[in-house]
């Protein structure tokens, strides 16, 4: 069992740079993948960024990719979403995940473990 909550959501300004945490407890935070999706109002959830277990590989969507910095702290079981130049676009419902096998995987299937959610609100 592993159990997620996110933190750092709220209303933003646009071009603002909030940094979204992610905390894990239960299963061996160190052998994990994390991930970080979204879901807007009225779409479907995608994926926005992954690191593996060891803090060495990362991957970003298109839509984030050089705004947006994944990066974890094993020590302190934590991840974090480092967003900065926010647009309107990325109003949404950010979700950690975790998968048990420390690789990255792309696919929502690919991820048994989410948090409930913290919302994010771009304001302009």
């Amino acid at each position: 069992q592993v159990q997620l909550v996110e933190s750092g959501g709220g209303l933003v300004q646009a071009g603002g740079s909030p940094r979204l945490s992610c905390a894990a407890s239960g299963r061996t935070f160190s052998s994990n993948a994390m991930g970080w999706f979204r879901q807007a109002p009225g779409k479907e959830r995608e994926f926005v960024a992954a690191i593996n277990w060891s803090g060495g590989s990362t991957y970003y969507a298109d839509s984030v990719k050089g705004r947006f910095t994944i990066s974890r702290d094993n020590a302190k079981n934590t991840v974090y979403l480092q967003m900065n130049s926010l647009k309107s676009e990325d109003t949404a419902v950010y979700y950690c995940a975790a998968r048990a096998y420390g690789g990255i995987a792309l696919a929502i299937k690919e991820w048994p473990y989410w948090g409930q959610g913290t919302q994010v609100t771009v304001s302009s």
